[in-house]
């Protein structure tokens, strides 16, 4: 995807061969700002602090992680230590614990002398493989939006969105937005309703500033606004990404994302969730088993922005003493998705029509 015209990726391997660059999710959309990373404590630094975010790119940022340790340390002390320092980071999207276990597998058999070169090697492979992977799920998610393009005859499709699952969650395309994408490119008229997703407002903060660098017509909304928009005829599809989906089909995504699907089988608007493979956690049957990440209240009792002299401030918005609860992600049970975009095409939400389009998934744990 292009930030004023040139091509970013969301995280690389810098010029020197063993840093690694990433956008700094955290100053946006005010600032466009470039991070460095340069050891595994950095790396877990920024998916904690979520300067990086989305399931994806947290596990290619984990993975280039453990590069960074072996370039300090190969040694299997260090391997060690910098898997459990980096699988702590974050409890919910599985991609995190994919990715680790996938350098492991790479890097515990070999000699400390030949680790590093693998280790980047993989990392670079694991990004690589998660551009492909949301090109693919693209090219199937594409299909859906066509169908309703059909239907309206030339109007304007409008497509909901929660959170953000674009190119700023993934390596490069994203989920949720890559159909989006392609359709645009292609010259599909389509409008995107974007939610605010409070309480981090990725949705306000990061779904419109790419869109809106890319140049796809969009509107944002307040997070309650979705079921009146659906309501009265305003939104032909709902596409969301998610952090993790069990082996029943049932989605975990960023809080909110249940009631747009309660709201959409009200009003008979198709949900669908793209993902990759690397998000399916067949070792879970029922969504209820994901452990659920409570963040800081800071998140829900401040909020930050420009004021209008061009300063980023941050500004309390809740009174004193009052307690907060601030559960990261909700669970949407199966029942309620029309469909999972992969990049095997599109999979009725079922541990059966799961199983069959991954089957060499199934296995992991």
């Amino acid at each position: 995807m292009k930030v004023d015209g040139r091509h970013f990726r969301s995280i690389w391997l810098e010029p020197d061969g063993w840093s690694v660059g990433a956008i700094d999710q955290r100053r946006l959309p005010h600032e466009f700002v470039i991070a460095s990373l340069t050891s595994a404590e950095e790396a877990a630094d920024a998916i904690q602090t979520m300067l990086v975010r989305g399931a994806p790119l947290i596990g290619a940022t984990a993975a280039y992680g453990m590069a960074l340790a072996m370039h300090a340390d190969p040694s299997d002390v260090a391997l060690d230590r910098a898997y459990k320092l980096l699988i702590a980071t974050r409890p919910t999207a599985i991609n995190l614990k994919w990715a680790l276990d996938e350098m492991a597998a790479v890097l515990r058999p070999l000699a400390p002398s030949v680790r590093r070169e693998a280790a980047y090697k993989r990392a670079a492979e694991i990004a690589d493989e998660d551009v492909g992977i949301n090109q693919a799920i693209g090219s199937h998610g594409l299909e859906v939006i066509e169908a309703i393009a059909a239907k309206k005859a030339g109007g304007t499709i409008n497509i909901l969105t929660h959170c953000n699952a674009g190119w700023l969650a993934t390596v490069d395309w994203g989920t949720a937005t890559a159909p989006i994408y392609r359709a645009h490119d292609m010259g599909l008229s389509v409008h995107v309703w974007v939610d605010e997703t409070r309480p981090r407002n990725q949705g306000a903060s990061l779904t419109a500033w790419e869109l809106g660098h890319h140049g796809v017509p969009h509107t944002i909304i307040p997070d309650n606004t979705g079921g009146h928009l659906m309501q009265h005829g305003m939104v032909d599809l709902a596409i969301v990404g998610t952090d993790r989906v069990a082996a029943n089909g049932d989605v975990c995504n960023k809080i909110g994302t249940y009631l747009k699907a309660l709201a959409a089988r009200d009003n008979s608007v198709p949900f669908y969730v793209a993902l990759p493979s690397p998000t399916i956690d067949f070792s879970i049957n029922d969504g209820r088993e994901i452990p659920i990440e409570q963040r800081a209240a800071s998140e829900v009792t401040h909020m930050s922005g420009r004021t209008a002299d061009g300063r980023i401030e941050m500004v309390r918005v809740v009174p004193e003493g009052s307690p907060i609860a601030n559960y990261g992600f909700d669970v949407t049970p199966a029942r309620l998705v029309t469909g999972l975009i992969t990049e095997r095409g599109v999979v009725r939400p079922d541990h059966a029509a799961l199983a069959s389009a991954f089957p060499e998934r199934t296995g992991r744990r």
